[in-house]
This record gives structure tokens, sequence and C-alpha cells, in this order.
């Protein structure tokens, strides 16, 4: 219920900036102005270039809006234009746009053929570790090693909280690749943070069962 009415509010805000009320721009940016760094952040790694990727971002949905044909979905067109954006001041300032993400690769495909070993799903951990600075770095540097094609996905599913849809909306991927590389990435990740994390005794990990570090960590 209160999802519709954010929607309508945004349409509403929509409809009077496309009507000559500029001013209202800056209300209908305000929510996603953190989730839009945030992505740019994750793909290029440098403040400065993420501040530039975003600002070139608010300046292109700021001209294009009137393009924009599907009202509800503002906030997936908002982040697809800050991945292009962020995606193409990588590609201009560094050679090396892409990582290595099918070394070892059989099938040509891209995508991994071979998977990390498995730990405990690296969701369910202590919260009073995640708390801690080194583990909140560690999270973060985890994140930031993943492959871009893994990092993408679950940065907007796991930290910016978007649902399946509006994944697949931003990423203009079918929802079987969104899901199989969001799974990757989890194990990738668990893979990289479960020497952090030592298993508890078995009260406190079921006490901490479903713990998602990463949250806690952002607070």
């Amino acid at each position: 219920m209160q999802k519709a009415v954010e929607t309508e509010a945004e349409t509403e805000l929509i409809q009077r900036f496309l009507a000559g009320e500029r001013e209202v721009f800056h209300d209908l940016i305000r929510p996603y102005e953190r989730m839009y760094y945030r992505q740019a952040y994750s793909i290029l790694r440098n403040q400065e270039d993420a501040e530039e990727a975003v600002q070139q971002a608010m300046i292109g949905i700021f001209t294009h809006l009137s393009q924009l044909t599907e009202r509800d979905k503002f906030k997936q067109w908002g982040l697809r234009i800050v991945q292009n954006k962020a995606k193409m001041i990588w590609k201009r300032r560094r050679q090396n746009l892409y990582e290595s993400i099918d070394e070892g690769s059989s099938d040509g495909s891209g995508e991994m053929t071979s998977y990390p070993k498995q730990y405990a799903d690296w969701r369910e951990l202590p919260s009073e570790a995640a708390e801690k600075r080194e583990v909140r770095e560690a999270v973060r540097m985890a994140i930031a090693e993943l492959p871009e094609i893994y990092r993408e996905v679950f940065m907007l599913r796991d930290v910016q909280q978007l649902n399946l849809a509006e994944t697949i909306e931003v990423l203009g991927l079918n929802e079987s690749v969104v899901k199989t590389r969001l799974h990757r990435a989890r194990i990738m990740l668990r893979e990289s943070l479960s020497p952090i994390f030592a298993k508890p005794e078995r009260s406190v990990w079921e006490r901490w069962k479903g713990m998602n570090p990463w949250f806690a960590a952002r607070r």
C-alpha cells in the first residue's frame, strides 16, 4: 500500500517536472541520491569518479526524463543511466575496463563454469563480529573484488535491495541470468569471507541464523 502511494507521489512529481516545474527535480531525485552514488562507486571504486558519474547521470535524467514512458519505473531507469555513465567513465579513464571473468571457463560464455568451495552460508554470521571495523572493511573489499558482472547484480539485489523485477529492468538481463549471477556472487563472497569468521558454537549459530553481515556492517 505504502509503495503504491510513493509511486503515485513520484509520478506526480514527474508530471509536474515535465509541465515546467523544474524546481521539483531535487525532490524527485532525493530518495535515490545515496543509492546512485553507491552503485557508481561499486563500479568505479573511486570517490571522485563516482561523484562525476552521478553528476553526469543527473544531467542525463534531467535532460531526457520526457523519454521515460513507464513512469512507475523511474528508479530502475535512473539506475540504468548511472550504470552506463559509470561504465563510460571506467572505459575512458582505464584501459583495463573489464576484469578477466572468463578465466577457466570452458564454454566461452563468460560465466564461471566451476564453483568455489562451499562454506556455511555467509549470511549466517554473528552480529558481534559484523559490527567490528575490520569486518566492515573485509566485506567492502570482498565486494569490490567480485568480477563486475557478479558485483553489479549483488549490489542491486543485496545492497540496494532492489527486487528481482527491478534488477532485471536495470541490467537488461533475463531472470535466469540474474539469479545465477547473484548465487555465484554470494558463493564467491562467502569463500572470501569465511576465513575471517569462525563458526560459533551451535547455540550462538542458531541464535544468529539468517543474519546478513552486510546490513549489520552498514550500521
